[in-house]
């Protein structure tokens, strides 16, 4: 940046990026292909009839990446915690008359519904699918907002904005397609603001071209002042902007600058290319059906690309538009035809695409070590130490020097090995390359992956690939995945072949959104592969995919790659977090701001003081300079870290893992922890308690069966109407699962695992098998294999029972002569479970039924909605009530017969189809046993007052009963579940007394008129709620500020919360002010743990980089250890944080009454206090570990609050006055030896040198005792034995200098004699100090700043502070509550 980029036809490279091309590449037929262990077979969906290479056609399967399709954050709280754009005039320009026509087609005038006024009151940051621009500022100061309506816009996601004039837009022209033969004009916009959606990001950028006299001018200031200015500029990179260049319209710049909310500034040049393709190679075109055809094909050529990269994701310049913009959600126009998509890509494009988008590799920018010293070296912190050993060196303080140098190399050189350390890993961690088999040029040919680009058709049944090189979608074939990598769940994940509707939902997704629907077909990159099974071969009604290769494999089709897949957005996540804001870390270098201005007047102070003495004008110079390195002491800064690295290290112990440091001490204070049910607070593994089956005599449920054998009758007398029924739930426990045989372990959902295991049935897929007992399975079925031979399918999963069920099964059939065989069953087709949909369903044949059946498993409140009516027993809601209260967890069952049905018709049903008209028949109950710990630990929380919630995708009333169990929920307390009445109200009962309600607008209990309450007044107060997902939803979009506010702070449970929707709850208790804590270990939780303020994931995967704490102990004891570490380093730093303080007045009042006579410490006295006492003590001091019980109070994290700052003030008083005191008392002293005015360090012999060095020492140590905080937050002192041995030792070393020095130690630290009456004068005085000091920091300073705080209310008439907004809502509903 310091010097203009050459001219454009010499920075344009005329080379694509390195790749092989097709001529390079191996070619491998079909004759020359190496064998493949992938299976050969799939069961599921239908052959395409036209093609070799198609593969089944799914339907709708289960996919943990729901997940990801997160909303884009609420913008109100980030922005408004954070300053406003600094260096951008981010609202130059504000009101807009026109838009332009040709690629938008949007226009509006001033009788619009929201018109030119919308920008007038507000500038809005917008949540579109790509990055926008919300305005665009033309050189001419013209406005151009961005396209499509302004409908979204939203009042809480603001700038501050400035006045602006009104002015018209340039004139644009149009392009055509094909070779611009009509030139069209680049509007000249020279700034923009833009939300990356994905990062939750927003960044404004302007556009600079280099100065070569402004960096002439830049050099010489920098070479005048010793390399001054450039450091200055470079920790205040906004002025050197305007030393170095001048604003261009972004479409001329040579490089921008950007600046997001947080104020952080970034450079970077721009990069040009010959490009010469159309426009829609790098974008998306959206088209306007209201255009004319001739518009609607506009798509003119590209000459050059040009383009940045900003933290891995590239923003190229639109040509039209003249702005930077995203492409990492650019899709083909031509993907929508799939017999085109699978012919691969040619030459040409390939070079095309491999311009925009560069590799396909997550390869993090390895800094080299001399850059890395630099950038550590540079660093202000290090620079102030440097400046202070050149100081002291040639002020002849070399021994010190000379220490403090080894320190900072040690320090630098650890700094460097740990940063080196955590790429690598990152690293290793990230880069994945291998050899894949691609499809180019009508040839296989085999390349690194680090060559696909999207577009690219390849091999995902290559037996040598074991994760996925990039975010694919599968085009032929079905596979197995393990996704944990990105879920934090280990559950394999089924994938299939993308339909023609898949590609309409890929061109519909936002940025990093992936719906359900589109998951099942979606792979994405750095995930395990687990199994992948390609298409039958030999359909001879399917023609070749081409004549290269005559070979049915598994193919998918590259659609995102390196930083742009879900991956890549995970490892830019923890490569640039999110800043805490925390307000410790603020407020610590305003602190040290201040002391710096301290400095600043001491110094213009004695520097008078010293002119007046006469002194020498260089010892005047370095005198008043080392003042400076004594108020604002170089290792201040180093202090906050402590607390925090050991927090970190005793976490480590117990299996709690950081990646995010800063967040140690948010957790200290937290004020709302939300829990995950499933797997958090209760066992990972639902136990089948037994099961109910629908009895048609009564039309009630049956007794609880509690084993599969006592479900089946044991003689054929017993068969009646009632066996059907029973037959079909035990087929269906059977069946309806999602289970997968890999390696010999069965493997999926653990609820189906132990529904399947209940059975005892054996379970086969492709002639392996899955025996629970042990039991043989010497059978299997030819009837399927052969169905499957004839249609040209494949072989379906066959489920055999154990052969003494199979003995009572065959026994009821009409035709037992089928042997135990006519027990087996197989899965002709899988509608997988949908989160949306709650259930799942399966198409099953009985060997030798001519009929198939439908079974269907899902929550019991979708039953109603898919069973016939008179199918329900009268005891339904009874039953499920029974059971949901006591914490059971409750699976409902239904079937129906398909008569006659073929396999090919079995394939063409819809899902909507199958899934309706069915036979309810019965209730599967499931018990979720609580973890060990978690009752106690939800105690210790609210004994704490910290608030605990559960949210969870699990049924209402089993959440409630789960809550009251583990004392979330008070169990004499009533809770209010929401109901829906006439599909817009609500109304709130009791879960347990239907008569008691709230009111629907203030949500305060309403007794029943006829009698009174069966609670407690007690339990009245604190009732409770628990608020279902669509209550949620419907609240959140249609409820009043004051009902969602009373929501959130009474609301205990929330149950069937989808992970959009946990992500929106903690956002929303954010936004009134809460520290949110979330804890949870499935994929269903990345959301929320992201965006809580501390984040816990109990997973061992490495989706956890989602949440800044990982637990490998799988309880929420790990929540409590994280609070109280969080405590202790947050009273750990503070405490840190005054001593240096202190350290620094204690040394500045010693230094100051020596400079008022000309005098100074000596060069050892300073070593002897720094290295000796202040670092020793100053470690060990935050060793002390947290306090084990948790208390109420939660630490200040207000460094400049008016308690901390008293003490502070009290603290210095009380020093400087013990100091002042022996100052005079030592001069009046008959053997008192004044100081020599002027004298080197080497001579600075004098009493008052002696005895100040002597009383300061002691001050040294004992105001360290004083600040060592203990309990409440940090155990007591005496247990922290490493501080208790250095308080000693540097005592024991203080006393022997002071009683009984030797010679060569009196004479090392120029000490003088002091008589022994003075010397125990000094002893009896600090031990005075110690007491004041310690009476004043535990009573009388706090007594002071309430007494002030009290007074200032008094005249204020209120609070004198900002108080949570929470805290005043929970008063404002208790007062309501009083009332009532």
């Amino acid at each position: 940046m310091s010097s203009s980029p050459p001219p454009l036809d010499e920075t344009i490279e005329e080379q694509s990026p390195n790749r092989p091309s097709s001529s390079d590449a191996s070619v491998r037929g079909r004759r020359g292909r190496r064998d493949s262990i992938a299976t050969e077979s799939s069961y599921y969906g239908e052959m395409a009839q036209d093609r070799m290479f198609d593969g089944p056609a799914p339907d709708t399967v289960p996919s943990s990446i729901s997940s990801f399709a997160h909303r884009p954050r609420s913008r109100s709280r980030s922005v408004s915690t954070t300053r406003s754009f600094r260096f951008f005039d981010t609202a130059a320009v504000e009101r807009a008359h026109e838009v332009e026509q040709q690629i938008h087609g949007y226009q509006y005038n001033d009788e619009d519904e929201y018109g030119t006024d919308v920008f007038a009151d507000h500038m809005s940051v917008r949540s579109t699918d790509e990055i926008h621009s919300l305005h665009t500022v033309n050189t001419n100061g013209s406005y151009r907002p961005h396209r499509g309506s302004f409908e979204s816009i939203d009042p809480s996601k603001q700038f501050n904005r400035q006045d602006s004039t009104d002015m018209l837009l340039l004139d644009r022209t149009d392009s055509y397609e094909g070779s611009p033969t009509e030139p069209h004009t680049i509007p000249d916009i020279v700034q923009q603001t833009v939300y990356l959606k994905e990062e939750d990001l927003i960044l404004a950028l302007a556009g600079y071209k280099s100065s070569q006299v402004r960096i002439f001018i830049f050099t010489i200031l920098c070479i005048c002042t010793g390399g001054l200015a450039y450091l200055i500029l470079r920790w205040l990179p906004r002025y050197r902007v305007y030393l170095t260049g001048y604003k261009v319209p972004l479409s001329k710049c040579d490089w921008v600058v950007l600046e997001n909310q947080w104020g952080e500034l970034s450079f970077h040049n721009i990069i040009k290319r010959r490009y010469n393709f159309p426009m829609s190679s790098v974008f998306n075109i959206r088209k306007d059906p209201d255009k004319p055809s001739s518009e609607l094909d506009t798509d003119p050529l590209m000459p050059v690309l040009q383009y940045f990269d900003y933290r891995y994701m590239r923003l190229i310049l639109h040509p039209i538009e003249g702005k930077f913009m995203l492409n990492n959600d650019w899709r083909d126009v031509s993907w929508t035809d799939i017999n085109a998509i699978r012919d691969g890509l040619e030459s040409v494009t390939i070079e095309e695409r491999g311009l925009v988008f560069g590799e396909n590799s997550i390869d993090i920018e390895d800094k080299t070590i001399p850059e890395l010293l630099v950038e550590e070296v540079l660093h202000p912190f290090y620079i102030f130490q440097l400046f202070s050993m050149i100081l002291w060196a040639l002020d002849q303080y070399y021994y010190y020097a000379t220490c403090i140098l080894v320190i900072s190399v040690i320090s630098i050189t650890n700094t460097l090995v740990e940063t080196k350390s955590n790429m690598r890993r990152l690293r290793e961690i990230s880069r994945f390359v291998c050899n894949v088999r691609v499809l180019r040029d009508g040839f296989w040919v085999n390349i690194p992956s680090t060559s696909l680009v999207p577009g690219d058709v390849y091999e995902i049944s290559d037996p040598s690939l074991s994760y996925f090189p990039c975010d694919s979608i599968q085009l032929t074939g079905d596979s197995i995945v393990n996704e944990s990598m990105l879920t934090g769940e280990s559950i394999p994940v089924s994938k299939y072949a993308a339909t023609a509707e898949t590609f309409y939902l890929l061109a519909d997704a936002n940025s990093g959104t992936i719906v359900p629907e589109l998951a099942k077909n979606y792979l994405f990159g750095g995930t395990k592969i687990v199994r992948v099974r390609k298409p039958q071969a030999g359909n001879t009604q399917s023609g070749p995919q081409n004549a290269a290769d005559e070979e049915a494999v598994a193919l998918a089709l590259v659609v995102k790659t390196g930083f742009n897949t879900t991956k890549g957005a995970l490892i830019r996540s923890m490569l640039f977090p999110k800043p805490s804001g925390f307000k410790f870390y603020r407020d610590s270098f305003r602190y040290v701001g201040f002391m710096s201005m301290m400095a600043a007047i001491g110094f213009i102070f004695y520097t008078i003081t010293f002119i007046k003495l006469g002194l020498p004008a260089s010892l005047i110079v370095f005198r008043s300079l080392d003042l400076i390195t004594i108020v604002v002491p170089p290792a201040l800064p180093a202090t906050l870290t402590i607390g925090t690295n050991i927090a970190l290290s005793r976490l480590k112990k117990k299996d709690i893992f950081c990646i995010s440091p800063n967040r140690v001490n948010v957790g200290g204070k937290l004020d709302v922890v939300c829990f995950d049910k499933t797997g958090t607070l209760t066992e990972d593994g639902l136990d089948v308690l037994g099961i109910h089956v629908l009895d048609q005599r009564q039309s009630k449920f049956s007794e609880l069966f509690s084993s599969a054998v006592s479900v089946v009758p044991t003689s054929t007398k017993d068969v009646d109407s009632k066996w059907n029924l029973r037959l079909s739930m035990l087929f269906a426990m059977a069946t309806c699962h999602s289970l997968r045989l890999i390696d010999g372990d069965l493997l999926g959902d653990p609820l189906d695992y132990k529904m399947f295991t209940f059975t005892g049935w054996a379970y086969e897929e492709e002639g392996s098998y899955y025996r629970p007992d042990g039991h043989d399975v010497d059978r299997s079925p030819t009837e399927y294999a052969s169905l499957a031979n004839e249609s040209n399918k494949l072989t379906p999963l066959i489920m055999h029972p154990p052969p003494e069920l199979a003995r009572n099964i065959v026994a009821g059939d009409a035709d037992n002569s089928f042997g135990l065989e006519g027990a087996d069953l197989g899965v002709i087709r899988c509608f997988e479970f949908v989160s949306q949909l709650r259930r799942m369903s399966v198409i099953v044949k009985r060997f030798k039924d001519p009929d198939m059946q439908v079974f269907v498993k899902g929550a019991p409140e979708i039953m109603r909605q898919i069973c016939k009516v008179e199918s329900f027993p009268t005891d339904y809601d009874e039953i499920l009530h029974s059971y949901t209260h006591r914490g059971y967890r409750v699976i409902g069952v239904a079937a129906k017969r398909l008569p006659r049905l073929s396999w090919f018709k079995a394939q063409k049903l819809k899902r909507e189809d199958v899934e309706k008209d069915l036979d309810f028949v019965g209730f599967i109950v499931f018990e979720n046993k609580l973890k060990s710990s978690t009752t106690s630990i939800i105690r210790e929380l609210g004994d704490a007052k910290i608030r605990t919630v559960m949210c969870t995708g699990d049924n209402v009333l089993t959440a409630i009963s789960v809550g009251r169990e583990c004392e979330l929920v008070r169990k004499d307390a009533p809770v209010f579940v929401p109901h829906f009445e006439e599909m817009t109200i609500l109304r709130w009962e009791c879960v347990d007394d239907p008569e008691l309600i709230l009111d629907s607008t203030t949500l305060v209990p309403i007794l029943p008129s006829t009698r009174g309450s069966q609670y407690s007044a007690a339990a009245m107060r604190h009732y409770t709620l628990a608020i279902t997902g669509d209550v949620f939803r419907w609240i959140m979009n249609c409820g009043t500020a004051e009902v969602i506010n009373k929501m959130l702070i009474k609301a205990s449970i929330y149950a069937r919360m989808s992970p959009d929707e946990k992500h929106e709850l903690v956002e929303k208790l954010q936004e009134i002010d809460y520290s949110v804590g979330f804890c949870g270990d499935g994929a269903n939780d990345c959301g929320a743990l992201k965006a809580a303020d501390v984040g816990i994931s109990l997973s061992e995967a490495e989706a956890s980089v989602a949440a800044p704490f990982t637990s490998r102990v799988f309880e929420i004891s790990c929540v409590p250890d994280v609070i109280r570490e969080g405590r202790a380093s947050l009273v750990t730093s503070f405490s840190c944080f005054k001593y240096m303080s202190l350290y620094s007045a204690i040394q500045f009042s010693t230094v100051g009454i020596l400079y008022g006579s000309g005098a100074n410490l000596g060069d050892f006295q300073f070593l002897l206090i720094d290295m000796f006492l202040i670092l020793p003590i100053a470690v060990f001091m935050a060793w002390a570990g947290p306090f084990p019980v948790l208390s109420p109070k939660r630490p200040t994290a207000n460094l400049v609050s008016q308690k901390i700052l008293l003490n502070l003030t009290g603290q210095i008083i009380v020093n400087v006055i013990y100091q002042f005191t022996i100052w005079m008392l030592v001069k009046r002293q008959p053997w008192y030896m004044p100081p020599i005015a002027g004298a080197d360090d080497q001579h600075v012999q004098s009493s008052d040198n002696t005895s100040l060095f002597l009383a300061s020492c002691y001050q040294y140590i004992f105001i360290a005792i004083v600040l060592s905080v203990g309990p409440p937050y940090r155990e007591p002192m005496t247990k922290n034995m490493p501080f208790i041995i250095a308080i000693t030792v540097t005592l024991a070393m203080v006393s022997f200098i002071l009683m009984s020095a030797p010679k060569w130690l009196f004479d090392l630290l120029v000490l003088t004699r002091l008589s022994f009456s003075f010397k125990l004068v000094i002893l009896s005085a600090a031990i005075a100090n110690l007491c004041v000091a310690w009476m004043g920091e535990k009573y009388l300073f706090p007594k002071i700043s309430a007494a002030i705080t009290r007074t200032r209310r008094h005249i204020r008439g209120g609070r004198t502070k900002t108080r949570k907004k929470f805290k005043v809502l929970m008063e404002e509903h208790e007062d309501e509550y009083r009332f009532t």
